[in-house]
């Protein structure tokens, strides 16, 4: 199975991604911007991007979650992330998921 990051580079004809062309850019649902990319989630046996981890605004952490607080941080799982149902642009990464469906892909972040 083929991640959206992969199928993006692919497209564009590029070799190789760096995580530096992910992190802090802007996640939306619904052209609604609901965070940022922190981090990429890695599994360490397949090296696989399996999450990102996305800096929640305030709105949505409180709307989601139902957390008081801004700055709360959540990993979207990368099923979220189907083919057609994402694209790059230069406002950053825009999902099509609502935002009463988030909630299906987040789960806390998991400290190390």
């Amino acid at each position: 199975m083929h991640t959206c990051i992969e199928v993006y580079v692919k497209r564009e004809g590029q070799i190789n991604v760096n995580s530096k062309d992910f992190l802090d850019k802007n996640v939306f649902a619904e052209e609604e911007k609901i965070g940022k990319v922190k981090e990429l989630g890695i599994d360490p046996e397949d090296w696989n991007v399996t999450h990102l981890e996305i800096e929640l605004t305030k709105d949505t952490a409180e709307s989601v979650l139902g957390a008081k607080k801004g700055g709360v941080r959540n990993m979207l799982a990368i099923s979220a992330l189907k083919k057609g149902d994402t694209r790059w642009t230069d406002q950053g990464l825009h999902l099509k998921v609502s935002k009463a469906q988030l909630h299906m892909y987040l789960r806390p972040v998991m400290e190390t």
